[in-house]
């Protein structure tokens, strides 16, 4: 395992990180939770088999996600690093900041966090958090001993992107990257000027919320053709990462043991370091890329014109979470999201068939249409 500097942290970290968002769940009569057991289990074999790097987040899994990673990395705290991410959401006021960090912290099982984050920064309520001096107040609790270092993970544009890094002394940052986001989220461009600014780099989604463990036809038949028989989907998409020196960590969210240690035996491999990928691998990951894309049912581009809808509902998020479902083969992931989506009154079910949107899609797309196929295809994930 390869374990690399963490910005100007001083902390070496493993390459592989664990992202903690992903527990294992259980069935109860139909309503999914945490496997308490098969949590920890994993998370300390985890930690026991070279990954010293733990993401965690104050409101993963009902709130209850950090007290499965602290009971898992009790009596470890000193071989392990713990980021957890405190979001905009959860902070009406300042006393509720410090509140839910002593949470986090009696959570943890730990009187300080290695890294802690502003959770999500968006274009959307980066002036909110700039007017409300949420990083002014992580800095008292750095005074304090309670917090190590302070970052941010983030989900928007490279432009707004750069904004955000050069705002204040963050010490690292999240980013969202993986072999098909090139052209979305901060794009290879905002990795490489987080690095340049001295910032530690990490990286969610890299397999695409686990779309990229699958190969559909079209990809398959460029794997295949490649000749490199031995190699899976998941590890192509890691290698893209790997690749990048910029990049300090990966972040997985493994849910399962063969998941953990198939991504140990990936990443223990002498050759998964920095600069990995010859020029003919690359064109492999290209024309990957390629055949992916060209598996789309909904021609939406996400140019976003039919937003905001009147009310309220993410119809380029929705379209895209059931082109990634035909595109990948894999439904699950579509489904937690569309989940996500309807608890934030975002889904299907607030539309009205108003029409606005099918006025300003560039596409034509027939959007209200496409909305209640959608809903159809994705509705009814339970957790």
């Amino acid at each position: 395992m390869e374990y690399r500097l963490l910005g100007n942290t001083g902390q070496k970290i493993s390459r592989l990180g664990m992202g903690c968002m992903r527990l294992p769940f259980v069935d109860n009569d139909g309503n999914k939770g945490v496997d308490r057991e098969a949590a920890v289990e994993l998370i300390q074999y985890a930690a026991d088999h070279g990954i010293n790097y733990f993401d965690t987040a104050f409101a993963y899994h009902s709130y209850q996600g950090e007290t499965y990673v602290g009971e898992a990395l009790e009596g470890r705290r000193k071989d392990v690093i713990i980021t957890t991410k405190q979001p905009l959401w959860e902070m009406p006021n300042h006393a509720s900041i410090r509140k839910n960090l002593e949470s986090t912290l009696k959570k943890l099982r730990t009187d300080y966090i290695d890294n802690y984050f502003i959770h999500r920064i968006m274009p959307s309520n980066w002036q909110q958090i700039q007017e409300r001096k949420i990083y002014e107040e992580f800095m008292k609790f750095k005074a304090e001993g309670l917090i190590k270092h302070i970052g941010f993970s983030y989900h928007g544009n490279l432009a707004h992107f750069k904004e955000v890094v050069q705002a204040y002394p963050w010490a690292l940052c999240m980013v969202q990257h993986n072999m098909l986001d090139i052209h979305r989220e901060v794009t290879a461009e905002g990795v490489h000027f987080a690095a340049e600014q001295g910032l530690g780099v990490m990286i969610m989604e890299p397999l695409r919320g686990g779309g990229l463990c699958y190969a559909p036809t079209p990809v398959k038949a460029v794997y295949d053709a490649a000749g490199f028989t031995h190699r899976t989907p998941t590890e192509w998409a890691l290698r893209y990462l790997v690749d990048f020196p910029q990049i300090t960590g990966i972040l997985s969210g493994m849910s399962t043991m063969e998941q953990l240690k198939a991504n140990l035996s990936m990443f223990n491999q002498p050759d998964m370091t920095a600069n990995c990928l010859s020029d003919a691998e690359k064109k492999v990951i290209s024309d990957a890329r390629k055949a992916y894309e060209s598996i789309i049912t909904i021609p939406c581009t996400a140019c976003n014109y039919c937003i905001p809808c009147p009310f309220g509902v993410q119809i380029p998020t929705l379209l895209g979470l059931y082109n990634d479902a035909h595109r990948f083969g894999h439904w699950d992931q579509p489904r937690r999201g569309y989940l996500f989506a309807k608890n934030a009154n975002g889904a299907v079910n607030q539309c009205v068939s108003c029409g606005v949107c099918n006025e300003k899609c560039p596409q034509e797309i027939d959007v209200v249409k496409q909305l209640h196929v959608v809903q159809d295809a994705l509705d009814g994930w339970k957790e």
